[in-house]
């Protein structure tokens, strides 16, 4: 990110789903992304939808001015379901979309809740033919006989209206939750992955998929780790990446064999005997793994960190982030509230200079890769005034000398916490889910620089 102080630059903010006084849980907010131009935003919540929000254009009254992210279109993605083989609820709870690189006019995306994946397209009609031979106006069938002469149907402007429909169902793949799905770079293929096996889609094949990991043990019990997340690899279709729960990161070759059991790399970091503790295996599973725009690196998140890992070098992390290393002293009563099994996502920004993520308190940190410098910042109803800038925040650890504006460790919220976030594919524009409120923010300099 471009700077001219001495600080990690300030954003401000764009725009924000509008609070309520209160949060039903359907209306949480469990995954975010942006198209492949930035140009469009989409959100999935616990009920469901999906609200999808486009870029407005630059205004002719403020030429240099950048437009502002509005809801494009709202629907249902899914609906409650019920196993009744198993006895099992199935939730309608979104647990991540990919959008598909835009082809035609038209934009599709994938979206998937535990079980079911759906393939949407999102298109717009500003036109409607008129003047059938056959129908009349309602739409109703004509008598034959009533026909005497023809006429050429025309086509008339009509109010925009987006249409969003249902183009393909994948389900019936998975036996566990799938917690990620990711498009391959040939626009083609795509994969889904749940705790122990990863299926591998085409896209316009419904009734198969082909499954090119599968780590399910004969005997249950002997189980000793799960797939946390899954993603292909941007440029080369043949290689993609998994983590597991007890942080190993493994990247695999479809080209060597149909079934990817056998890695051809394994990243993993020894681990220090001396800081082994009760928790140690919990607080290193890998939450999420993203690779970089250029796909020489990886970047992934665990509980208390965010590591970036060089595909040529898998014996350590390149780098290592504290994300909130305060918390190190707090993990017996995070395990008591069930928050250290809080899953945060991860994100690069379109240079893969700067990596972002989340913690509690509705704050996420920021790190610049080259300077080395790092900030908290804050996302809130108070930072939401338009072009309000964002103050960087400071937790100071227990025991710690506290200074002006500090927050201590012990008056953290757990229960306001950035788990979902997304930064746009080229410019300095970042989105953050904060339970039901989604905040846009941008870096100020962006604007400045036009």
């Amino acid at each position: 990110m471009g700077e001219d102080t001495d600080t990690t630059p300030t954003l401000n903010h764009r725009g924000f789903l509008p609070d309520h006084n209160y949060v039903t849980e359907a209306d949480i907010i469990s995954t975010v992304e942006f198209n492949h131009t930035g140009e469009l935003l989409a959100t999935g919540d616990k009920g469901g939808r999906v609200v999808i929000f486009q870029r407005e254009p630059e205004s002719k009254s403020e030429p240099f001015s950048q437009g502002e992210y509005n809801v494009y279109s709202t629907f249902q993605s899914h609906e409650p379901e019920f196993d009744y083989l198993k006895s099992l609820e199935i939730e309608e709870k979104i647990n991540k979309i990919r959008w598909l690189p835009q082809q035609n006019a038209a934009h599709f995306l994938l979206s998937t809740n535990d079980k079911t994946i759906k393939l949407w397209k999102v298109s717009e009609r500003d036109k409607r033919p008129e003047g059938y031979n056959l129908k009349d106006e309602e739409g109703r069938i004509k008598d034959i006989t009533t026909v005497t002469s023809l006429q050429v149907p025309v086509l008339k402007p009509m109010d925009l209206m987006v249409e969003v429909s249902p183009r393909r169902v994948f389900a019936n793949a998975h036996t566990y939750h799938v917690n990620s799905i990711s498009v391959n770079s040939d626009y083609e293929t795509y994969m889904s992955a749940d705790d122990l096996r990863i299926n591998l889609w085409h896209l316009d094949i419904t009734d198969r998929s082909f499954n090119i990991v599968d780590i399910k043990p004969a005997n249950m019990e002997d189980l000793t780790e799960v797939i946390t997340a899954a993603e292909f690899h941007p440029h080369h279709c043949n290689l993609f990446v998994y983590s597991s729960s007890k942080g190993t990161l493994r990247l695999c070759d479809m080209r060597e064999a149909a079934l990817c059991d056998k890695h051809s790399k394994l990243f993993e970091e020894p681990e220090d005997p001396s800081a082994r503790s009760f928790f140690s295996e919990i607080i290193s599973s890998v939450s999420d793994v993203k690779f970089s725009h250029s796909g020489r690196y990886l970047l992934t998140r665990d509980y208390l960190t965010a590591k970036v890992w060089d595909l040529n070098m898998e014996s350590k992390p390149l780098e290592t982030y504290q994300v909130h290393d305060y918390l190190r002293s707090k993990l017996c009563s995070l395990y008591e509230n069930d928050c250290i099994f809080d899953k945060f996502e991860c994100a690069w920004n379109g240079s893969d200079s700067v990596i972002m993520t989340g913690a509690y308190n509705n704050f996420f940190r920021m790190f610049d890769r080259n300077t080395k410098r790092d900030v908290t910042l804050e996302a809130s109803r108070e930072s939401s005034k338009p072009r309000a800038v964002l103050k960087p925040r400071r937790v100071c650890a227990a025991g710690g000398k506290r200074r002006k504006d500090d927050i201590s460790v012990d008056s953290l919220d757990f229960t306001k916490k950035i788990l979902h976030t997304a930064w746009h594919p080229t410019e300095n524009i970042i989105a953050i889910a904060a339970t039901n409120n989604l905040y846009i923010f941008q870096d100020k300099l962006n604007s400045e620089m036009h």
